[in-house]
């Protein structure tokens, strides 16, 4: 070429024009025979744009094809993990990112104080980044280790801390809040389930709640007990309802004139904050709602206040402990199991096999 390089051009029926450029002749010649090559046996995979597309610029396509299909509060939080990766390595080119320079965010990320789980979130946008086909062979995510997952969280609600925790709600400015967190604390929804809630979701005459987008993405219809009736009779029945909404929790209007929901987010942390509640979480109120409903429906029993001493558990009187899971105490614990003295005794053969299976006193 007149700048004094070597330009190697590979053209194969089937296959699009390979073409790159080079300082040597030996480089061209030996490039365009491999190239050729991997063609013929069809392994070929053009790494042109993987050599000069930009981390950066390769998320911006990641948002714009594939971001915008997921829910807005997925699609929120990707944002937020999409901005610590652009900004480690937001420079590099994606041929450049080795598994070398994953693992060295990773501990980066770990040493700076960031949970486990968040470090996994953030390798896993960056793999499925990887995975849309963007010319690579492989993934260098794939080839680290991940950070072991953290421990789901056991905080419980004292009847102390409901008890000072809804005082302040019912005292705040805006009575949203409190509704909002006792229709979480008796229904065990999710925060955005509660947010988006408009009004033909809501069934006082049957009492359920029927919601269509939820996290996994199918619908479900929740039950209202008298305490969560209440709160949503209330907060249907509020004089201030403007015309232009249907959303239950409703903010003020954007700058583009719409109303979207309720943003609750900055008044609990002032509220946690002001009541000086430790270690609590919105969605902490869903795991202690949900703790609540097996307790009360007989699914878990409730722990013993002597652990010396074991109570009996209700399907049977033998007082030997056995039928109490090891985790009673924690959310989303599962029933209890029975033991072999609550085992019916049989004569049949295939009932005496099932009862020996079962766990001994």
């Amino acid at each position: 070429t007149p700048s004094k390089t070597w330009k190697a051009v590979v053209r194969k029926r089937g296959w699009p024009t390979a073409v790159k450029t080079f300082r040597t002749k030996k480089d061209a010649t030996d490039w365009a025979r491999r190239t050729e090559d991997e063609m013929v046996r069809g392994v070929y995979i053009d790494r042109a744009d993987a050599g000069h597309l930009l981390l950066r610029h390769a998320m911006e396509r990641y948002h714009t094809e594939v971001t915008v299909t997921k829910a807005a509060s997925t699609a929120k939080a990707e944002v937020l993990k999409a901005k610590n990766l652009v900004k480690a390595l937001g420079a590099y080119s994606l041929a450049a990112i080795t598994p070398h320079v994953v693992a060295a965010y990773r501990d980066k990320r770990l040493q700076a104080g960031k949970s486990a789980d968040t470090v996994r979130l953030e390798l896993a946008l960056l793999s499925h980044l990887f995975n849309m086909r963007l010319g690579l062979v492989y993934n260098p995510v794939a080839n680290i280790r991940k950070p072991a997952p953290g421990k789901g969280r056991t905080r419980r609600l004292t009847a102390a801390e409901e008890k000072t925790l809804l005082a302040a709600c019912d005292a705040y400015s805006n009575a949203m809040l409190a509704w909002i967190v006792r229709t979480a604390l008796y229904t065990a929804m999710r925060a955005g389930e509660i947010q988006t809630l408009r009004r033909e979701q809501v069934d006082l005459a049957q009492r359920v709640v029927r919601l269509t987008e939820t996290k996994n993405g199918s619908a479900r219809t929740v039950p209202l007990s008298r305490a969560a009736l209440e709160v949503m009779r209330a907060a249907l029945a509020h004089p201030i309802r403007p015309l232009d909404t249907d959303l239950i929790f409703r903010g003020e209007p954007g700058r583009n004139g719409q109303r979207r929901p309720y943003e609750f987010r900055m008044a609990w942390k002032k509220i946690i904050k002001d009541t000086g509640l430790r270690n609590l979480r919105f969605h902490d109120l869903r795991h202690e709602a949900v703790s609540r409903l097996r307790r009360d429906r007989g699914l878990t029993p409730w722990p013993s206040r002597s652990p010396a001493r074991a109570t009996p558990c209700g399907c049977c009187s033998q007082g030997c402990g056995c039928c109490r899971p090891a985790s009673s105490a924690t959310p989303y614990a599962g029933p209890a199991q029975p033991c072999c003295a609550c085992a019916p005794a049989t004569a049949s053969r295939s009932s005496t096999r099932r009862a020996d299976r079962l766990p001994r006193c």
